[in-house]
């Protein structure tokens, strides 16, 4: 088949989304589909468009078997509830014209949300040329951006319920990601037989121990005979990340253990105010790294935290990076509710916490420090399930 594939976000960007659709499409091409991505100039979350790409509307080429195009969209470094409007639209709008116009016979849209205005592009470009449009929901937008804070215009938030009720109800199949995204459609009135579950996992030909490069990270960074304690992955209101902070003030105590916060994201920046307000010595923030070089750092951790919000909403989500840190043989300490539980407890790969709870995540990282044969063994466990 010839498949259109809509993603705002793909490498170079660094995260859940991109590697996601970076691992769908290689796929897809090795199976002999022709891919197309159509996806956005790279700036996420940073909202800075390296020099290389500034002045142009479109950039085309093959990249590893797969056709993909990215598209100038309005990107500021400046995080408000107008830039991310402007910045989503923007795609929306140079997607949907890209993906109407382009030449050639597809057989095949396939857009991944959120944002929900992907969908809104792949479906313009599916009428446009008479095809099937498949939806894929790794998230329940709106639900979850009204549950964060980041929408609360009425009139944003009726229009945005307007579009994904047409979304769904255009789209010939819905994929889902976890369980429980799965049952809340269906709580919605949409059929099993319309829905497809493709869950997250890692690709574990990229994602496997090394421990050269463990061996070297500690040495650059310094934390020789340190316990590691990494996040990585977006600076963002979703993830909490002032609770790891807190957590880590309270093990100042221990000289020995050391946080490590890898990444970029809007709440980047206040975090690390935050922790030079509360004079916190035993953590570390470093830039985004690519994700070839990932895995040197997760086999360099001894754990890796997993956290989200407290909200019924995550109470469905299930984060790829808790399947990347195992793939390393690192253990996981999970803070989050819900479905996430249930496949760490499946696996043994780590400890699961309340989220949002600095005394639980204390507690979880002292048990593994003090049992370093047992926190091996989850990370082994969890390497093995996935």
């Amino acid at each position: 088949m010839r498949i259109l594939y809509f993603s705002q976000y793909f490498p170079p960007e660094v995260g859940a989304t991109q590697t996601r659709a970076h691992e769908m499409s290689l796929y897809l091409a090795e199976q002999g589909h022709r891919v197309t991505v159509i996806t956005e100039v790279p700036n996420h979350p940073s909202g800075i468009i390296p020099p290389h790409y500034r002045g142009h509307l479109s950039e085309r080429r093959k990249e590893n078997g797969v056709d993909v195009l990215r598209l100038w969209v309005w990107a500021s470094p400046k995080k408000s509830f107008r830039s991310r409007m402007l910045f989503y639209m923007s795609y929306m709008g140079m997607a949907s014209l890209a993906g109407s116009l382009i030449r050639g016979k597809y057989d095949l849209v396939y857009a991944t949300s959120p944002p929900l205005f992907v969908g809104a592009a792949g479906l313009a470009a599916a009428v446009a040329k008479g095809i099937p449009f498949v939806f894929e929901v790794r998230d329940l937008w709106p639900e979850s951006a009204v549950a964060l804070g980041e929408l609360n215009n009425s009139r944003a938030i009726w229009a945005a319920d307007k579009l994904e009720r047409l979304l769904y109800s255009r789209a010939r199949r819905i994929v889902t990601v976890t369980r429980g995204i799965e049952a809340r459609l269906r709580e919605r009135g949409i059929p099993l037989g319309k829905l497809a579950f493709i869950p997250n996992g890692a690709n574990t030909q990229l994602f496997k121990r090394d421990e050269y490069g463990a061996t070297r990270v500690q040495t650059e960074l310094g934390l020789e005979g340190k316990f590691i304690v990494l996040y990585a992955g977006i600076h963002g209101i979703a993830q909490g990340l002032e609770t790891l902070l807190e957590t880590a003030h309270l093990l100042q105590a221990h000289l020995d253990i050391q946080f490590l916060f890898i990444g970029e994201g809007p709440r980047k920046a206040s975090l690390v105010a935050q922790k030079e307000a509360m004079g916190i010595r035993n953590a570390s923030f470093l830039p985004e790294v690519p994700s070839t070089s990932m895995p040197a750092y997760l086999s360099a951790a001894n754990c890796a935290i997993v956290p989200l919000r407290d909200e019924p909403v995550f109470r469905g989500a299930l984060p790829s990076k808790m399947f990347e840190a195992w793939a390393c043989a690192c253990p996981v300490i999970l803070s989050v509710s819900g479905e996430a539980v249930n496949v760490l407890q499946q696996a043994g790969g780590g400890i699961s916490v309340s989220p949002e709870s600095p005394g639980e995540l204390t507690q979880a990282i002292e048990t593994m420090k003090a049992n370093l044969t047992a926190t091996a063994r989850m990370g082994r466990d969890g390497q093995a399930f996935v």
